[in-house]
């Protein structure tokens, strides 16, 4: 397992931050054994925390023309057929999955393809299960037109506890199943939107892992 690269200033900041905590109490505190160790326990267990955050285990990836893997790690939350207004305009069926703090916040390309779309939303930050955040949250979108054909949409979707998103691609890029195209940092949530002749392969509640579980099947074209 590494530290994802969004985490390593924020970890190394909040590391001296700690550190000269540590210092100013220990200082102040001379002779306070018990509360000089509590204090550094305390430290010691935020920043095992915030480092939680940021890995980026392994994966074992694997590329396939008409399975759509999921695109993080959490658990399925949503299954419903929906109209997406922004891109299709029209009836499709939707996939979302829930990133708990606790999960990797990476997200994946979840078919290779063309990215034809890409659009960032300002927005703001109601709780990731809210109906409307999906619409009024901070998020991004893009559509991959996938090598099997049928347009992909997925969504990144900043909650209360994120406030910031991340992304490494852009519309014209060729993008690889598996492959990071973001990171969402302190979780939120992630929609897809396929077809409605797609084959769901998981069921609500289910927890999946990002480039790893196989979340539907596309129908070539």
């Amino acid at each position: 397992m590494k530290i994802h690269k969004e985490g390593r200033r924020i970890l190394f900041v909040t590391l001296l931050v700690l550190l000269a905590l540590n210092l100013l109490v220990f200082q102040f505190n001379k002779g306070a054994d018990l509360v000089n160790r509590l204090f550094a326990g305390a430290t010691v267990i935020v920043f095992l925390l915030i480092l939680q955050f940021f890995r980026s285990p392994f994966r074992h990836l694997f590329t396939h023309e008409d399975l759509l893997l999921a695109p993080a790690d959490g658990k399925v939350v949503v299954i419903e057929n929906v109209f997406e207004p922004e891109y299709f305009e029209d009836e499709r069926k939707q996939i979302s999955i829930f990133m708990s703090p606790i999960n990797v916040h990476v997200t994946r390309n979840p078919i290779s393809g063309i990215v034809k779309y890409f659009k960032y939303h300002p927005g703001n930050y109601l709780v990731a299960w809210h109906p409307k955040s999906s619409s009024q949250n901070e998020r991004t979108t893009v559509v991959v037109e996938s090598d099997a054909g049928p347009l992909v949409l997925f969504r990144q979707i900043a909650g209360a506890m994120a406030r910031r998103i991340v992304w490494y691609v852009n519309e014209g890029d060729e993008v690889s199943q598996g492959e990071e195209f973001g990171f969402i940092k302190f979780g939120s949530r992630v929609d897809v939107f396929v077809p409605l002749d797609t084959e769901v392969k998981v069921e609500l509640g289910q927890k999946v892992k990002g480039g790893e579980t196989v979340i539907c099947q596309l129908k070539v074209q």
